[in-house]
C-alpha cells in the first residue's frame, strides 16, 4: 500500500501537472470507487464542469479543491466559486496516470477525466480497493470521508514529537511496530517507514510500545521524520504496483536498511537481517542493531 511519501510523491505530481485542469468528462467504470453518498452519478455531475485547485495529503488521503467560474453580473468577469472537494484514497494499489492522447485503457482503469483538450487523467486500481469522493462546499472533508476523523497527527507536524508519543502510548502493551502502524498514532506510517524508523532509532520492533524512554521516543520521533523525509526525495518506493504520475518507480526500496531484505547482511553490521509477522505484518530488524 501506498504510505506517505507515496502519497506526497503523487500529491506534487497533480499539483504540478493539472494546474486549471478543467474537467470536462468524467467517465467511471467501476461504481464500487466511488464511496461518497450519491454513488457515481452525483460524482460526475458535481465534478463535471469544473476546475481542479489545489491538492493536500492528510496521512493517505489525498484531497483536491474543486472551483467552478461564475458570472458576477456587477462586473461581468467572471470567478471562481467552490464546488466542493474531491477526494482520493489509493489503497493497495491505486495509481494516476496522465495522457496527452487517446490510449486504449486497461482492464483496471477505474475513473477517467478529461479536459476539453482531450487530456486525460486516469485512475488506475489493480486490486480495486481505492476510493473516491465528492465532498459539497458547504462542508469539511472528514463530514464525508469518515476515516480523516480518526488521524492521529502528521509526522511533520509540531503536535508529533516525543511529549506526545509518551503520552499517546502510555500503558499500551501492543508492539511498537503496531503502534506506529496504528493510523490514529501517527498518520501516513505504513509497514516499510515503521520498520526503516524502528531501525534507524536502534528500537526492537516487538518492544511493548508502553516501555519505551523519553530518549528512546525522541530518537523515534527523529528517525521516522528523516526516513519519510529522504523517502520522498527518492519518489517513494516502488516494490510491485506504486507509480508517479509519469509511471516511474519510486527509488528509496533500493537503498531501504532492512525492508525486504530478510536473509541478507545488515549494511551496517552484517548480522543477518530477520523477518517475522507481528500484527499479522511482515516485519524486517536487524538482531544486532536494535534492542
Amino acid at each position: 500500500m501506498p504510505e506517505l511519501p507515496e502519497v506526497e510523491t503523487v500529491r506534487k505530481g497533480l499539483e504540478d501537472r493539472l494546474d486549471n485542469f478543467y474537467i470536462d468528462k468524467v467517465d467511471v467504470s467501476t461504481e464500487r470507487t466511488i464511496a461518497s453518498p450519491g454513488g457515481s452519478k452525483e460524482f460526475i455531475e458535481m465534478l463535471c464542469g469544473s476546475f481542479i485547485g489545489s491538492w493536500q495529503r492528510r496521512g493517505k488521503y489525498l484531497i483536491a479543491s474543486i472551483n467552478k467560474k461564475v458570472i458576477n453580473r456587477q462586473s461581468c468577469p467572471k470567478k471562481l466559486k467552490s464546488s466542493g472537494w474531491w477526494g482520493v484514497h489509493l489503497r493497495m494499489t491505486g495509481y494516476f496516470q496522465l495522457h496527452d492522447k487517446n490510449i486504449e485503457p486497461c482492464p483496471h482503469t477505474r475513473v477517467r477525466l478529461w479536459n476539453r483538450e482531450g487530456k486525460e487523467l486516469r485512475f488506475v486500481d489493480i486490486r480495486n480497493f481505492g476510493q473516491m469522493w465528492w465532498v459539497p462546499p458547504k462542508l469539511a472533508p472528514e463530514e464525508i470521508i469518515k476515516g480523516l476523523k480518526k488521524l492521529g497527527p502528521e509526522p511533520f507536524n509540531k503536535e508529533f514529537n516525543p511529549f506526545y508519543l509518551e503520552n499517546r502510548l502510555k500503558n499500551k502493551t501492543c508492539s511498537i511496530k503496531s503502534a506506529l502502524l496504528d493510523q490514529s498514532v501517527v498518520a501516513g506510517t505504513g509497514n516499510i517507514y515503521a520498520d526503516e524508523s524502528l531501525f534507524s532509532a536502534g528500537i526492537l520492533p516487538t518492544k511493548q510500545a508502553g516501555m519505551l524512554n523519553q530518549n528512546e521516543l525522541k530518537v523515534l520521533c527523529k528517525s521516522l521524520v528523516n526516513i519519510l523525509k529522504i523517502s520522498i526525495g527518492e519518489g517513494g518506493t516502488t516494490f510491485s504496483d506504486f507509480r508517479d504520475l509519469e509511471g516511474i518507480n519510486g527509488n528509496y526500496g533500493g537503498q531501504a536498511w532492512v525492508y525486504r531484505r530478510a536473509g541478507q547482511p545488515c549494511r551496517r553490521c552484517g548480522n543477518t537481517i530477520i523477518k517475522e509477522k507481528i500484527s499479522g505484518r511482515s516485519t524486517h530488524w536487524c538482531p544486532q542493531c536494535q534492542t
